[in-house]
């Protein structure tokens, strides 16, 4: 037998009817709360050690612009397109690792045969690195290419493509060919910083770098970018990094000059001993300072230009230490007394990209058994009761022993230092090396363990 409805229900039947659109509403939001909560985890704070993006004016004869390719859920810029003018020069560094990417290939078999002359543009996307992707990924590299070149009036092999962002995802190059036209028409010499910020993955902050050189009594600029966190140890990190200048530098004189500067830079730091299959490094000259032609590496005009060239991609390879996922310690590994250059190097390397080392220096622990643990390992020559460790001022161990001056209140008060240098001398010879690194958190495990998911 049914009750028959009493004022009550109807009270409550009319209550409900008026609130359902709140409830719709509340649900609404719940919903938009959750997805802005995903994209959330991608929005992370800016390192503590992050850098102010640097003033970079124009380099004359480059032109850029950047949109919304749609690689990403949320809104912000994810393709930079630049265009540079006519009989520019471009040389490269890519990286080793044994499975490179489709643009990886695209832009060393290129350079190759046109031998860095008459390069017209480069078309940079974040969100997918397009590797491990096969022919279908190397149509696609192939497809913007022939887009960009008919936009630009150039040759598809004059048209260079970097890519970063999750492996083995193809990359859907309509996203990037739909956007062209809109693009062409937002070209501007002033784009740095935007430039900067549309190719950024887990980076936390835009990385930037600039400096004035002399030849022959005509001043010239020297301005670059670069994007990198964590997959770092370039050796050629998951790293991108364009570098211009307006010096007209012969192409075969450039890539001497890339080459040489690389190895004490980008191939001098280490977040956490992974290597990219999209590691890039790019250096175009646009020629348009007015300063004379350039055709030797050597040539004794270019002495204050190689300076800040190494300056700049210095700068910039340090940014991406600063940058290193979950980094709180800026380190800096030197190693003295080494047989070799490359000896020192490895040893540097080996200590640098310790997991028991970097864990120490999150915890601010001065262990410097865990070093001599890692110089041990690095299977290189060294003289045990020779080894000496030093933390800034103050020296851990001296000639194979603890040091006699050692102080676990300084050392301790040290570490506690956002910037931290360690000194090693093995000795074995006259040799040194410098690595840049920094620790290994418990942030970085969060982020990597999210970074697909």
């Amino acid at each position: 037998m049914s009750r028959k409805p009493t004022s009550a229900d109807a009270v409550g039947k009319t209550l409900e009817r008026a609130l359902d659109p709140l409830t719709s509403a509340l649900k609404r939001a719940t919903v938009k709360r959750a997805q802005a909560d995903k994209i959330d985890k991608t929005a992370m704070p800016v390192s503590p050690l992050a850098v102010p993006f640097p003033r970079m004016p124009p380099i004359p004869g480059l032109v850029m612009a950047t949109g919304r390719a749609g690689f990403y859920k949320h809104e912000r810029d994810d393709l930079l397109v630049i265009s540079f003018p006519e009989g520019a020069s471009c040389a490269g560094v890519f990286t080793r690792h044994a499975v490179g990417s489709a643009p990886v290939d695209w832009c060393k078999r290129h350079l190759e045969a046109t031998k860095g002359e008459s390069v017209k543009a480069l078309v940079i996307n974040a969100g997918c690195a397009n590797s491990f992707t096969g022919r279908p990924g190397a149509d696609a590299v192939r497809r913007v290419a022939s887009a960009v070149g008919k936009r630009f009036d150039c040759r598809q092999r004059d048209v260079m493509v970097a890519s970063t962002g999750v492996i083995g995802v193809l990359l859907d190059d309509a996203k990037i060919t739909a956007r062209l036209p809109e693009l062409e028409t937002r070209l501007t010499a002033d784009g740095w910083g935007g430039a900067a910020r549309a190719i950024m993955t887990t980076d936390t902050f835009p990385k930037g770098a600039y400096a004035e050189a002399d030849i022959d009594g005509v001043t010239v600029r020297i301005g670059g970018i670069c994007k990198g966190s964590g997959m770092i140890a370039p050796d050629m990190a998951t790293m991108l990094a364009l570098v211009a200048t307006d010096a007209a530098i012969a192409p075969a004189a450039l890539q001497n000059l890339v080459n040489l500067y690389t190895r004490n830079t980008f191939n001098a730091v280490t977040v956490d001993g992974d290597r990219s299959t999209n590691d890039t490094l790019l250096l175009f000259a646009t020629g348009q300072s007015g300063a004379p032609g350039i055709s030797r590496a050597g040539d004794r005009r270019l002495a204050d230009f190689r300076d800040k060239l190494e300056q700049v991609l210095l700068n910039l390879a340090q940014q991406l230490v600063r940058d290193g996922e979950g980094a709180r310690k800026f380190i800096k590994i030197t190693v003295n007394g080494a047989e070799t250059a490359a000896s020192a190097r490895r040893i540097a390397r080996t200590v640098a990209e310790s997991p028991l080392v970097k864990t120490a220096f999150a915890g601010e622990d001065a262990n410097w058994g865990r070093i001599v643990m890692a110089v041990g390992r690095a299977d290189e020559p060294v003289d045990r009761d020779s080894l000496s460790v030093k933390f800034g001022p103050h020296w851990a161990a001296q000639d194979g022993l603890i040091s006699a001056t050692y102080s676990e209140a300084k050392m301790s008060a040290y570490m506690k230092k956002s910037e931290l240098e360690v000194s090693i001398d093995v000795g074995m010879g006259r040799a040194t090396s410098t690595m840049w690194t920094c620790d290994l958190t418990k942030r970085y495990v969060e982020i990597n363990g999210d970074y697909r998911s």
